[in-house]
This record gives C-alpha cells, structure tokens and sequence, in this order.
C-alpha cells in the first residue's frame, strides 16, 4: 500500500490518495484538491468521504466528473454535500453510494471497511484499509473533532469513544488534519476525552 497525502485549503485539510494492488482510491478531497489528484492517481477508481464538512468534500464533484469514478459518503452526512453554513459557495455534490454505518466494500480484492463513529458529524466515520485507518475528524493525534458544530453531538461523541476504546487491533490513524498516530495510542486518552466532552 502506498500513501500520498497533501494538506489543502486554509484548514490544512489531509487529501489521501491511497494505491493497493493499482488500484488508487482518493480520500477527502479538499478545497482546490483536483489538480493535485488528477496529477498523482493512474487508476481512480472511488472517491471516499469520512465525513460531509465542505473542507472534506469541496471537490468531490469536480473529481466526479474528471475522472469518472463514483463518490461514497455516509449516508448521515449526505445533507451536508449541497449545503454548508459555513460556505455558501460549497460545491455541491451527489453521493453515488450512499454508506450505511460500518459498511465494508471489496473492489476487487481490496477491502474497504467504513466504521461509523458519530458525534463531530452524524455519519462521522473513519475508514480502513489495510493496516491504515483514515481518521477524518473523529481523532487526531491526542485530540479528538469538536462538537460544537450544527449537527454535533457531544452525547454521540462519547458514545463513540467508548466504541473506538474497545477495538482489539492496532493500525496507523491518518487523520484529516496535522500527522499520524496509531489506534493503541490515541486509545490512552479516550477517558480523558469522555469525562471532558
């Protein structure tokens, strides 16, 4: 598996593109991500969102059409892609799979699993493949997405926590601002977080 990432727009946004068995699979495409993607995939074949904050999702659509290949988004957040409160000028877009919590897709061998982890956004999700986990804005290294957003939910967030605390593996989180850490060690601080949501 290889991982290119590039932080875009004035919130730094991480823009993922992730290539297993050639095969490139770009997550969370930001603000003026196009450029940059059309120029580092050779085979696209999905469009990924952990969550629907037009810092994740502004280029969505133009990829869409570019490189004609299919967007998947959490269904939760699906009313976020045509409309923020936030930026009026979002470019909306239009998922083409619409993910259920936890979902799994296999695109020919590879597996892609959606876990469903609420609170920062209503269909907040992180998304693995292989040993990578790809954070969004549900972790950060030793912080977690905030919950004063329209549509956060500071119960949820708990609730996910507590969930996030009981997976049995360990595998890198890619997070969708700032650098990487891993599942063991952001699982240290999820009391912390609990108790101080």
């Amino acid at each position: 598996m290889n991982i290119k990432v590039k932080p875009m727009g004035d919130y730094q946004t991480n823009c993922y593109i992730v290539t297993v068995d050639g095969k490139d699979f770009i997550i969370d495409p930001g603000i003026d991500a196009t450029e940059w993607v059309v120029n580092n995939v050779t085979n696209p074949v999905a469009i990924l969102n952990t969550h629907g904050h037009f810092d994740h999702v502004w280029s969505n659509a133009e990829l869409q059409n570019k490189l004609n290949i299919p967007l998947y988004t959490p269904k939760d957040d699906i009313m976020l892609l045509s409309s923020s409160s936030w930026m009026s000028d979002l470019p909306p877009s239009y998922a083409d799979i619409e993910v259920e919590p936890n979902q799994e897709f296999d695109f020919d061998g590879v597996k892609v699993k959606f876990r469903h982890f609420p609170g920062h956004t209503p269909g907040c999700s992180t998304i693995e493949i292989g040993d990578a986990m790809f954070s969004g804005d549900f972790i950060f290294e030793k912080s977690i997405g905030r919950t004063d957003f329209p549509y956060s939910s500071p119960k949820e967030m708990r609730e996910s926590l507590e969930k996030f605390k009981q997976i049995p593996y360990d595998k890198t989180i890619y997070p969708g601002h700032g650098g990487t850490t891993t599942i063991r060690e952001e699982q240290q601080y999820s009391d912390y977080w609990i108790g101080n949501i």
